[in-house]
C-alpha cells in the first residue's frame, strides 16, 4: 500500500493555470497524484518545504484575493491531506501533534492557506467516527488518491449553526438534496463536497456530493475583510441526486464519546497560534529594519527603545506560552485515542483544547494589534500589507466565541460537567 517516499517537490506536477472560474466553477478541480507519508518527521518537512514557498506571494494573494490554488495543490500532493487516515485504511496514521503542528507552519505564514483544509480534516474524523466498513474504505481511499472534502456550511439565515434545514428526500434507490449553504470553507477546492441535512425521519445525515454532479453550485462570494483567500461562501443544493452509499448516518457522533470536535477545534487553535507567530516576526523585523524610534527614548533604533523591548518580551512569553499549551491539548488527544475512549476521557480532551483556544485568539488578536503600536505609523502603508494579521485573527477567531470556552472550562473544573459534543467546543 505504502509508496516510497521522495522529495516534496518531485511528487508536485507544474500547474501552470489555476481552474476556471464563473459558471465553471462547479466543476471538479484536476486530480494529481498524492504522496502517502511515511512518519511525523516526513509531514513537519512537507509542511515546512509548502510554507517556505507560500510565503513569498503570501502578502499579495491577500491584497489582490488571488486564491491559493498552487499551494494547495501542493498541499495535497505531498501527502499531507490524508495524514490522519488509519493505518488499517492504508493511511499514515500520524498523531495530531503532527496535524497540529502542520497547521500552525502553514498558517504561520498563509491563515488562509491553513485554514482551506481545516474542514476536510474534521470530515475526516467524523467519517471515521461514523460511516459504514464500506464508506470508510472507499472514501479514505479517494482521500489518499488526492481528492479534496469540502463542507457545505451552516445554513444561510439560519438561528445557528446547528439549526439544519437542507432536506434529503428519497428518490427511488437514491436521494435528492435541497438547501442553500454559506461559510462553506473549502468546498470550492474540493472533490467532495459534504452537506447536513435532514432526512424523510428527521435524522440529521450527511450526504457526500461529487463535485460536477446536476444542482451542485458553488459561488464564490465571500467578501470577510480578513482570510480573504479561503472563498468560504455559498453552495446551492437544488434537487442534487445523492447515491444510498454516499448518505451517512451522524447519530453516533451524538450517541457516543468521541474526539471530532476536539480534534476540529485543534486545528482552529494551531490556525490561530500560527497568525499570532506570523504577526509577531513580521513586527520584529518592522522594528529592527524600518522603524524610527520615538524621540523621547533618545536611542539610535527604535529596537532600543525599553518600551518596545519590554513589549516584545511579554509577546513571546504570551506566545510560548499558548504553544505550549496547544502541544499539550495535541498530546492529550493523542493519549485519549490510544486508549478506550469513554465521556471522561473525551471530555478531558475537549477542555484540553479550549483551553489551547482560549490563549491561541487572545494572543492572534494581542500580536496583530500590538505591531502597529510597536512598528509605527509607517507600518499601515498598504505597500507593506501588515494589516492582514489583524484581519485574518480578527475573522478566524470568530468561529466561536472565546468567552463560551472560558464559561465551558469553568463548568468542568468547578462542577465537573461534560462540555456539549459538537465541532465548536
Amino acid at each position: 500500500m505504502a509508496r516510497p517516499s521522495v522529495p516534496l517537490r518531485d511528487t508536485v506536477p507544474e500547474i501552470r493555470s489555476q481552474p476556471a472560474t464563473g459558471s465553471d466553477q462547479d466543476i471538479a478541480p484536476p486530480l494529481y497524484p498524492a504522496r502517502i507519508l511515511r512518519n511525523d518527521e516526513e509531514a513537519l518537512q512537507a509542511a515546512r518545504e509548502l510554507a517556505r514557498d507560500a510565503a513569498t506571494e503570501a502578502a499579495r494573494r491577500d491584497r489582490e484575493r488571488k486564491l491559493p490554488w498552487c499551494e494547495l495543490e501542493r498541499f495535497t500532493a505531498s501527502g499531507l491531506g490524508s495524514l490522519t487516515i488509519p493505518r488499517e485504511y492504508g493511511g499514515p496514521g500520524l498523531s495530531f501533534a503532527t496535524l497540529s503542528e502542520v497547521f500552525r507552519l502553514i498558517s504561520e505564514v498563509d491563515p488562509a492557506l491553513g485554514q482551506i483544509p481545516q474542514n476536510h480534516f474534521g470530515l475526516l474524523q467524523l467519517i471515521q467516527l461514523t460511516a459504514n466498513e464500506s464508506q470508510k474504505r472507499r472514501l479514505f481511499r479517494s482521500v489518499l488518491e488526492g481528492w479534496r472534502i469540502g463542507n457545505a456550511g451552516p445554513e444561510r439565515g439560519s438561528r445557528h449553526t446547528l439549526d439544519i434545514r437542507a432536506r434529503l428526500e428519497r428518490d427511488g434507490d437514491g436521494f435528492r438534496l435541497s438547501g442553500e449553504k454559506f461559510y462553506s470553507t473549502g468546498a470550492l477546492f474540493a472533490h467532495w463536497v459534504a452537506a447536513k441535512a435532514l432526512d424523510d425521519h428527521d435524522r440529521v445525515v450527511l450526504a457526500l456530493i461529487p463535485r460536477g454532479t446536476q444542482g451542485l453550485r458553488i459561488v464564490d462570494d465571500w467578501s470577510g475583510f480578513g482570510q480573504r483567500t479561503t472563498a468560504s461562501g455559498t453552495v446551492l443544493l437544488n434537487a442534487v441526486p445523492v447515491t444510498a452509499e454516499n448518505v451517512i448516518d451522524l447519530s453516533p457522533q451524538r450517541d457516543l464519546p468521541n474526539l471530532q470536535g476536539a480534534a476540529s477545534q485543534l486545528i482552529q487553535a494551531a490556525i490561530d497560534a500560527g497568525i499570532a507567530r506570523g504577526a509577531l516576526n513580521d513586527a520584529i523585523a518592522f522594528v529592527r529594519d524600518k522603524a524610527r524610534p520615538w524621540i523621547e527614548a533618545k536611542v539610535e533604533r527604535a529596537s532600543d527603545d525599553p518600551y518596545v523591548v519590554a513589549d516584545v518580551g511579554r509577546l513571546n512569553v504570551e506566545l510560548h506560552a499558548a504553544e505550549a499549551v496547544l502541544r499539550r491539548a495535541a498530546r492529550v488527544l493523542d493519549d485519549s485515542a490510544a486508549a478506550p475512549l469513554d465521556a471522561d476521557g473525551a471530555a478531558r480532551a475537549s477542555i484540553a483544547v479550549a483551553e489551547a483556544k482560549v490563549l491561541t485568539t487572545e494572543i492572534a488578536l494581542r500580536a496583530s494589534e500590538k505591531l502597529f503600536e510597536l512598528a509605527g505609523s509607517r507600518a499601515t502603508l498598504a505597500e507593506f500589507n501588515l494589516d492582514r494579521h489583524w484581519r485574518n485573527a480578527r475573522t478566524h477567531t470568530l468561529h466561536d466565541p472565546v468567552r463560551w470556552k472560558y464559561h465551558a472550562i469553568g463548568a468542568y473544573h468547578l462542577n465537573g460537567q461534560h462540555p456539549a459534543r459538537h465541532s465548536w467546543i
